[in-house]
Order: structure tokens, then C-alpha cells, then sequence
């Protein structure tokens, strides 16, 4: 299967069961605090990390219809992440994926209010994902400490807290990786983790697909990097600049534009020689990892 196709299969299953969650919790919550948790939570987007869940459940065999919960799931801590990372205190952004931030959209105490419901929501939605494919109470736990280990203070929260730490302040190498294996590779990394998970694998082929997943998460930030100095805030969904902006330390600060792409290129390669060596197939997994170092938005 091609990234396209995959990635299209994922916004269109996906896309839907968050509009369905959208609903649900709109009425649970009530009030102007449900609207905008059903507008953070109907937040477009590539699907990145449901493409990698469903791509990595596939590659050791799963076949159930399923395990779109799961990829949900992600999503929606995805889309907590990003209505935090939006608002004045953090990166501060008006526009995020073509659209009004939900701190924009509403205001600032309300959309605090619902990205810390959306933590809840997502793990409501990872149980009915295991339930419905069948999971036992164990790989249940098993996969919400991958994703919420993934999400909290080890994780991005982790991450973005040393990313805000380093404004302003010139990181080596060394210290951007640690930044960015939280801020954003932690969560890619649980995706793959928790499709081979869903697909009850072998612990030798859980860890290379968490391996890749940490490889290509940390390639997607190099090729972030790239992108916020040569694509466009209409190309990108979000504002372009903010790195140089506020003087944060980059790959591309550090290595050049030319020098961060051969970097995203070297560890998309090392994603994949981790699925060889333990015998997973490498299918839309390969694809995906070309259309994340490759992508021009």
C-alpha cells in the first residue's frame, strides 16, 4: 500500500470516529467548555500516527477493523498536544492546520480546560478499541502505559518542557535529540508500539517497530525543521518562521538545510534496517518513512 493510500484510508476512518467522539462528549460536557473540545477534537490533519498504528499493526499480522480505536486514540493525544503547544504561555499560535487555534477560536482558560479532557477521552477511547478487538485486561495495561508513558512528563510533555527551557539558547546536537526523542517522538514511537502491541506480537517485533518508531519520529522533526524555512504558512497549515522567530535551536541552525535532509534521510534508513534485522515486514511502514523525510508540507 502507498503513504497516500494509507494515509488516506486513516483520515477518512479516523477522521470519522473523532467526529463521532466530537459529538459524544460535546453533550457530556455541555456548554461553550464542549464546543470547543469537540473543535479541538474535529481538528484536521494527516494522520500521521493512525497511518503508523494501522501500518504497524499490519505488518505482524493483524487484520481487525479495530484497531482504528487505537489509531484514534493517538490522535486525540495528538490533538491535546497541539491545542496546548498553541496557546500564549507555549509557542503561541494564532493558525494551526488552516484553521484558528482553539485558544483563538474560544479563549485561553477554555481551551486549557479542553486539552486536559481530551487525556481522559483518549484513554475511553483506547478501552473501546482493545474491547473490540478482543485484548486482554493485561495487553489493555500494557498499551495505556505506551501511550500515556509516551504523552506525559517521559514523553512529550517531557519534551516540550525542554523545548521551552531552550529558547533563545544554543543546544548541541546531543541536547535537541533528547528534546525532540519527547516532544515528538515519543508519541510516534508508542504508535508503532501499541499496533504491534494490538496485534499481540512478539516482544522481538514489538521492540523494532518502537526502535523505527523512534528513528522516524525523530525524522519528522528534522523534517519539520526543514519545512519551517522553506514552506509557507498557507503550504504548512501553521505559521512558518517560528523557529528563527524566536531563535530556537534547529537542525537546521545546526546542520544547514541540506545537512538536516541527508540527517532526516540516515535515520529513516535506520527505522527501517531495525524492522530487517527481526523480520517485520517493511510494506507501508517503507512508504510512510519516505513521506515523512520527503513531504513538503
Amino acid at each position: 500500500m502507498s503513504p497516500q493510500a494509507i494515509l488516506t484510508e486513516a483520515r477518512s476512518l479516523v477522521d470519522a470516529r473523532l467526529d463521532a467522539w466530537a459529538q459524544r462528549v460535546e453533550g457530556e460536557v455541555g456548554g461553550r467548555g464542549g464546543e470547543a473540545l469537540a473543535y479541538a477534537l474535529r481538528s484536521p490533519g494527516k494522520r500521521v500516527r493512525a497511518a503508523l498504528v494501522l501500518a504497524a499493526y499490519r505488518s505482524v499480522g493483524g487484520k481487525a477493523e479495530g484497531i482504528v480505536d487505537i489509531a484514534t486514540a493517538v490522535e486525540v493525544v495528538h490533538a491535546y498536544s497541539l491545542v496546548h503547544d498553541d496557546l500564549p504561555c507555549m509557542d503561541d499560535d494564532d493558525l494551526r492546520r488552516g484553521r484558528p487555534t482553539t485558544h483563538v477560536q474560544f479563549d485561553v482558560a477554555t481551551a486549557t480546560r479542553a486539552g486536559w479532557l481530551m487525556v481522559p477521552v483518549a484513554g475511553r477511547v483506547l478501552v473501546e478499541g482493545a474491547t473490540s478487538l478482543g485484548l486482554s485486561p493485561r495487553v489493555l495495561k500494557e498499551m495505556s502505559r505506551e501511550l500515556f508513558q509516551a504523552s506525559g512528563p517521559e514523553g512529550m510533555v517531557g519534551g516540550q518542557w525542554l523545548d521551552l527551557e531552550a529558547e533563545r539558547r544554543e543546544l548541541d546536537l546531543a541536547g535537541l535529540v533528547q528534546v525532540h526523542r519527547g516532544k515528538t517522538g515519543a508519541l510516534i514511537r508508542a504508535s508503532c508500539g501499541l499496533g504491534a502491541l494490538a496485534a499481540q506480537a512478539p516482544a522481538p517485533q514489538v521492540e523494532a517497530l518502537r526502535q523505527y518508531g523512534a528513528d522516524i519520529g525523530l525524522a519528522f522533526q528534522v523534517a519539520d525543521d526543514v519545512l519551517d524555512v522553506t514552506g509557507t504558512s498557507e503550504d504548512l497549515g501553521k505559521t512558518a518562521g517560528k523557529d528563527v522567530a524566536t531563535a530556537k535551536s534547529t537542525y537546521v541552525r545546526l546542520l544547514g538545510v541540506e545537512g538536516a535532509r541527508t540527517e532526516a534521510q540516515r535515520l529513516a534508513q535506520a527505522a527501517l534496517d531495525h524492522l530487517t534485522q527481526a523480520g517485520v515486514e517493511i510494506g507501508a511502514l517503507g512508504g510512510l518513512a519516505r513521506y515523512i523525510v520527503e513531504r513538503d508540507r
